[in-house]
Formats: structure tokens, C-alpha cells, sequence
């Protein structure tokens, strides 16, 4: 057992292949008296009922949440076929969660309900008022389809409480996507949490994403399975291929992640990801898409100063932070793993500025849903009163 922290958090990494020795590693590294809580981040290559099984038997009380990824950020930056967490001291952080088993069926009340218990649970430890000292996070299964529905339900019934989060993923096989809550991996489910705590924290997202000029239209499409079938009226994957000039046979997650398509809403731009070709040319998106709207080509930007301009604004009113809960797009990582020099410089800025998360199939901020994104938590290393 570890010796108890002093800043309220206790970041942990494991990269062995075998569940029980996971389980190890991460045990060693967080146990103290006064842990709390766990959240981690898993490669969905491990044996997802040995590690539950493990994790539960070496965490005993201890709460754990956690998903699968398509990548992992850990303590040292970007990872890969590993586990990263990060515990949380009981006596800085009141945290509570919650499994919505079936996301087919969550509806409003269900969500008030949830939200309702959970705040519940966060007064009991009495650290802080639950307005404006409260953040929740959500993990959903990455490929349910269902993510705009539940979240509509949780933002009516979270209010004014921020909240962001991230789409479970599998490291790019797009066939199992899990969560885990009470010592079990779930399928088509979400985790929520709830976070009280009396430091100064912001709820964020950014991306580098810049419009171009040219335009599709959805002229035909399935919102229930996110499929598109028609693009300007004719077979969606060749309109997209012939607009960004390349072959219909080499659009892959690549080519997505340097070629994205945003709807527009006001001034912002809304990524809206292609998932898959298929053999009808239609494509498969992340996010809902629906008949008649315009989606616009956009291109990547500098992806490293947009992070370092985002960790500088929130440095300036946070200060140095205790901990960076972060969300990055899957396809954010898969555009820059070809140049290793943008890589290391990322998991630097990751590195220095203390993140912990995950590559998910898609980002939640504030009730939406997005895609291509960079979004997450800062918290600082004090209140808003100034004292620790």
C-alpha cells in the first residue's frame, strides 16, 4: 500500500498483457488509506472477464469505472495496449456513479432519477455545494447508436452542471465497445458520474478543424443507424471520394480523420466523422445525420498550438493543474501517428500538462455530441477561495 497523497489524485499505468498482473500494477501504485475512487481506461485487447474479475478482487470496496479505448493517455502521454487511471482522495473529491444498463430504453425521467441519486450520494460527504462545485463525466458504449438520445436526457436533467465525456472504444475494430461498473464489462451501456469537489476545475473542448468550401448535401439517409446512402443525390462514398479527389477503394479511418465533414451551427462547425464504407457506398457516421442537412469539407489545422492554446488559457485561471481528464478523438491520433515528431510532441504537451484518458469513437461536451475533438477536465490545485 502506497503512501496516502497530498494533492488528492494518483495517477497509475500497467503494461502487462495478463489481467491478474494488471490488476497488480495498478493496486500498487493507488492503493492509500483514503482512495476513494478509480476511473481507467483499458485496451480492449485484454480479457475483459479476467481483468473485471481481477480488478475487483484487488480493489475490494474501492469503486472502479472505466471503457475501453482505441489508445490510451497515461501519465508519460500516449499509450498503446496498455491501462491507464488516475485515483481520487475522498477527502478532496465526492464522487458518485451510475449504470444505465440499457441505453435503448433511458429516457428523461429515468435520467432525472439517476441524477437526482447521485447528487445524493455526493452531499453525503459534505465537501462542497453541489452547484458550480460539480462536474459529470459519461462513458457510453461507442457503438450503440444511441448516444444523442441519452445524453438530451442527461443534459435536461443535469442543468447547470457541466458535463463532458467519451465514446468506449476497441482499438479501431469497430465490433465491441464496453464499460465497466461493478466489477463487469458492459455492451450497450453508459457509466455516469458525478464529481463534488471545493478546487477550481473548467470543462472543456477544443479542435483544429478548419472549413473549406465546398459542400454536401444529405439527401438520403437512415438517422436511427446513422448510415447515409446519398450525397447530393448520388451514392454517398463516391460524392465524398470524387470531392476530396480520392478512389472510393482507398477511403479508410485515414483518409476520414484528413478529410472530415462538419455541420454547420451559427459560427462553430460540429464534426460529424465517417465511421465506414459499405459495399452499397453508403457510409456510416459517428454522430447523427439527418436528410437535408449541409455537411462542409474541412480540413486538419496545427494540431500541437491548438492544444498548447487551450492549456494556456486554462493555466491562466487555474493555474499549474492537479489533473487533465481528456477525451481525443481516436481520429485526432490516427492523423498524426504517420509523422512520429507531431506524435512526441503531443504526448509532451499531454505529458506536461498531466492528462489521463483515452482515444475514444466520440466526445460528449455539455449534452452534445461530437467528433474529432480534444475534450475533457482541468482542475486545479486550489479552491475558488484561494486555499487548498
Amino acid at each position: 500500500m502506497r503512501e496516502e497523497p497530498t494533492e488528492g489524485v494518483v495517477t497509475a499505468m500497467s503494461q502487462a498483457s495478463e489481467a491478474e498482473a494488471v490488476a497488480q500494477d495498478l493496486a500498487r501504485q493507488l492503493i492509500h488509506p483514503h482512495l476513494g475512487f478509480v476511473l481507467f481506461f483499458c485496451s480492449a485487447e485484454y480479457d475483459l472477464e479476467a481483468l473485471g474479475h481481477s480488478l475487483e478482487q484487488y480493489f475490494g470496496g474501492v469503486r472502479l469505472v472505466g471503457c475501453t479505448s482505441a489508445g490510451e493517455i497515461t501519465d508519460q502521454g500516449y499509450g498503446r495496449n496498455c491501462v491507464s487511471a488516475v485515483g481520487f482522495d475522498h477527502r478532496h473529491f465526492s464522487i458518485a456513479s451510475a449504470l444505465v444498463d440499457e441505453m435503448d430504453r433511458f429516457g428523461l425521467i429515468d435520467a432525472q432519477q439517476l441524477v437526482e441519486r447521485l447528487v445524493q450520494d455526493c452531499r453525503a460527504n459534505s465537501l462542497a455545494p453541489i452547484k458550480d462545485h460539480s462536474f459529470a463525466l459519461t462513458l457510453l458504449d461507442g457503438l450503440s447508436s444511441r448516444e444523442e438520445v441519452v445524453l438530451a436526457a442527461l443534459a435536461a436533467a443535469f442543468g447547470s452542471i457541466p458535463h463532458f465525456g467519451g465514446s468506449a472504444a476497441d482499438d479501431n475494430h469497430l465490433q465491441n465497445t464496453h464499460v465497466y461498473y461493478e466489477g463487469q464489462f458492459h455492451a450497450g451501456a453508459a457509466v455516469v458520474v458525478l464529481v463534488n469537489t471545493a478546487l477550481d476545475f473548467e470543462v472543456f473542448s477544443t479542435h483544429h478543424i478548419l472549413p473549406g468550401t465546398e459542400k454536401l448535401v444529405v439527401t438520403r439517409a437512415d438517422n436511427a443507424s446513422r448510415r447515409v446512402f446519398e450525397l447530393n443525390a448520388e451514392p454517398a462514398a463516391q460524392a465524398y471520394a470524387d470531392m476530396i479527389g480520392v478512389p472510393v477503394e482507398r477511403l479508410d479511418h485515414r483518409v476520414f480523420a484528413a478529410h472530415p465533414l462538419a455541420v454547420r451551427l451559427g459560427d462553430s462547425y460540429y464534426v460529424r466523422s465517417i465511421q465506414r464504407v459499405h459495399a452499397d457506398l453508403s457510409l456510416s457516421f459517428y454522430c447523427a445525420v439527418e436528410n437535408g442537412i449541409v455537411l462542409s469539407a474541412m480540413r486538419p489545422g496545427p494540431l500541437v498550438p491548438n492544444l498548447e492554446a487551450l492549456f494556456q488559457r486554462l493555466g491562466e485561471r487555474l493555474g499549474p493543474p492537479l489533473i487533465t481528464l481528456g477525451c481525443d478523438c481516436f481520429l485526432r491520433r490516427l492523423e498524426i501517428e504517420g509523422d512520429p515528431e507531431t506524435v512526441a510532441l503531443t504526448s509532451a504537451v499531454l505529458r506536461r500538462h498531466r492528462v489521463i484518458g483515452f482515444n475514444s469513437y466520440g466526445e460528449q461536451f455539455n449534452g452534445m455530441h461530437i467528433n474529432q475533438t480534444f475534450t475533457g477536465v482541468a482542475i486545479g490545485r486550489r479552491g475558488r477561495n484561494g486555499i487548498r
